[in-house]
């Protein structure tokens, strides 16, 4: 792997089936798995990759029975109206939302009830229902409605006739709660009003099946370590097949790596000595495991992570669970490009040859992602007006093929000092590198002249926010900025994606693609900052210390960077964390929080071999295979089936657990009859 490792460590990556590190994140170039088969039965490894999908499917059926729909009793606040409701003004109420009931006591005043979420940033207020006034005292005029509950809301109520302010409060409503506004008068008829809240009905705690869930999932995850604890001793080996020998099978298993044919098979005496050790070298588990972990969140998010709002792309400024996945995966796709174009080169593969497959890959990616994210297979044929051309996998496609030909441009061996002596000058990693960040901050630079100084029609130089009703409504169709414009100019507004998460909040009209031509700038500089973190693993490999050192001041120092950004606010920065924008200071605090991984990773997976990366290293090895299954049969069961209650969280999240858990199921199965896709 990396030099000298733990005795332990090392006997669990021989035994390991499929090669490590898969660095090439399936798309990089001529990554080869060479599968290592353990003598003497079934590896630890292998038979803790079997014990941990197998749980993981498990934890899915019990959470699945833990959370089994019965007479739903969350719809409870529809099902049994107040009785001061009649039915005509009855609501049914769907997820998210709560019944409000506006108790107007107010002789002969009509009130307007505005709305707005505390998330909706210098949002303009939304008429939210309109409340006649009282006819007579002691009866009340009563309005009903339905309010969200995924954020804090704010309510202002105005005097139709005097258009005047009457009362104004925020308060956090619960699922499926029921809740009554009394307005009348106070202090014995004196003009003053006064709003009162009233809880009619307590609200569910929508959040108990995510809680189940995890714990669950926790619960399986001590099972399977405690599993392994046991294993390790020999005791209970011996107790569990006397007929293993745990010593015989580590002297096979060393005598099978050393022997010819091994030899042969990893490189024989036609390759260099350099590259056989990097060969091994090269096998991060961590990388695997980085990427796999991403990709499973991104498959559990994209299946609608149990409709959760927290598992949701932010409207627009902050982050979410679903907001990391995506810019991790780019950021492993960097580091395994530098690990993976090294190994090619090592072996005597030409850079002509190399730029070729580098062309034809992205071609590939971008080819797939275009079909993927035009599904018309139930809408009848595709217009070709109305194609989506930007997308997830296109992305990854043009930042691929820049990423690598950069360094395929620039590469150079490892230096001797830090392959045979194992010594390197501190900043060696980046020293060697000038000549790509120099073009990495001559991206930035555009994307920053670009974002702040490009002129764009309507709309105020330099504006980073959402338009719609955002900004009081000043700039409605200014979504994206410098961003959307570019897009909406080079591509047209019918080949964007038409439904963004800013439509939730800030009610936006425009077309506005998340993965435009302008943030895709910096998905370039993500990636190379993966990269960095490639050259890191690889110039200071049997260095563990300094690795962690170096993994710790680039978390430190990325993250003091958008801290400087974002003057640690969600909106009142200089440049916000936005997902939408992939503005740079989402990239140097998601790059901060990858380095954190890593931190974490390297040396339980890859130095002590405390953990193999299971459940994620199956589905980070074979990551293109998992995310185009996912995207395909997205509609189709067992991914997907006709629930109870369409409006209930705990029949969504046991549908999107089962489903992501069948997806880790498949890839582990791959994973044993070695198939992986690469292209």
């Amino acid at each position: 792997m990396t030099g000298a490792r733990p005795t332990a460590a090392e006997k669990r990556r021989a035994r390991e089936r499929g090669g490590g590190g898969g660095p090439a994140a399936d798309a990089a170039p001529g990554r080869e798995r060479r599968p290592v088969e353990a003598a003497g039965g079934m590896s630890g490894a292998r038979g803790a990759g079997l014990a941990m999908a197998a749980l993981l499917l498990a934890a899915s059926v019990l959470s699945a029975a833990l959370l089994a729909p019965g007479g739903s009793p969350e719809r409870g606040a529809e099902a049994e109206p107040p009785r001061d409701l009649d039915k005509k003004r009855h609501i049914e109420l769907k997820m998210d939302q709560a019944l409000l009931l506006i108790h107007n006591e107010l002789l002969g005043t009509n009130l307007i009830v505005y709305w707005n979420s505390e998330r909706c940033y210098h949002c303009l207020l939304q008429v939210l229902v309109n409340v006649s006034g009282s006819a007579e005292p002691g009866k009340p005029s009563i309005a009903a409605t339905a309010v969200s509950t995924q954020h804090g809301s704010i309510l202002q109520l105005n005097d139709t006739l005097e258009e005047k302010e009457v009362c104004r409060l925020e308060y956090k409503f619960g699922e499926f709660g029921n809740y009554s506004l009394l307005v009348k008068h106070v202090r014995n008829g004196v003009n003053d009003v006064g709003c009162d809240l009233v809880v009619n009905k307590n609200p569910v705690n929508s959040n108990l099946p995510v809680i189940i869930a995890f714990l669950v999932g926790l619960a399986a995850v001590i099972a399977v370590c405690f599993l392994r604890f046991l294993l390790s001793l020999d005791d209970f080996n011996n107790w569990i097949s006397k007929a293993i020998n745990s010593r015989e099978t580590d002297r096979l298993i060393n005598s099978e790596l050393g022997s010819p044919s091994r030899a042969d098979q990893l490189g024989g005496d036609a390759q260099p000595e350099a590259w056989r050790a990097s060969a091994v070298r090269l096998r991060l588990h961590c990388v695997d495991t980085f990427r796999g972990l991403a990709l499973i969140l991104m498959v559990f998010v994209n299946y609608g992570g149990g409709k959760y709002w927290y598992f949701k792309h932010a409207s627009w400024n902050g982050l979410t669970v679903a907001d990391l996945v995506f810019p991790w995966f780019v950021f492993i796709m960097g580091s395994s490009i530098f690990l993976s174009m090294t190994s090619i080169l090592q072996r005597g593969c030409s850079k002509l040859r190399l730029l070729g497959k580098i062309a034809w890959r992205s071609f590939l990616l971008i080819c797939i992602g275009v079909i993927i994210v035009n599904p018309n297979y139930c809408l009848g044929p595709l217009s070709w007006d109305k194609v989506r051309i930007p997308g997830v996998l296109q992305r990854l496609g043009v930042t691929y093929f820049v990423v690598a030909v950069l360094e395929l441009i620039f590469a150079k061996p490892v230096p001797d000092s830090c392959a045979s002596e194992r010594r390197c000058s501190s900043l060696q990693d980046i020293i060697s590198s000038w000549p790509q960040w120099l073009f990495i901050l001559m991206l930035e630079s555009i994307w920053l002249a670009l974002t702040f100084f490009l002129p764009v029609p309507g709309c105020p130089t330099g504006y980073l926010g959402p338009g719609g009703i955002g900004d009081l409504g000043k700039y409605p169709n200014c979504t994206g900025g410098a961003a959307g414009y570019i897009d909406r100019l080079l591509l047209g507004d019918d080949h964007l994606y038409q439904h963004p998460s800013s439509t939730v909040l800030y009610h936006t009209t425009v077309a506005y693609d998340p993965e435009g031509i302008l943030g895709t700038i910096n998905s370039i500089v993500m990636a190379f900052l993966g990269v960095q973190a490639g050259k890191i693993l690889l110039y200071y490999k049997d260095q563990t210390k300094g690795i962690l050192i170096r993994f710790t001041a680039w978390c430190c120092f990325l993250g003091l960077i958008s801290v400087a950004f974002t003057k640690i606010s969600e909106n009142e920065g200089f440049i916000p964390v936005n997902k939408n924008l992939w503005s740079i200071s989402y990239i140097t605090t998601l790059s901060s929080f990858a380095f954190f991984i890593l931190l974490l990773l390297y040396p339980i997976v890859d130095v002590k071999g405390l953990w193999t990366g299971a459940p994620f290293l199956y589905p980070g090895m074979n990551s293109i295979l998992v995310y185009v299954g996912h995207e395909v049969f997205q509609n189709y069961f067992p991914f997907q089936w006709r629930l109870q209650d369409n409006q209930s969280h705990k029949e969504h999240l046991i549908q999107n657990i089962v489903a992501t858990a069948l997806w880790v199921l498949i890839a582990y199965i791959l994973y044993r009859k070695k198939v992986f896709w690469k292209i």
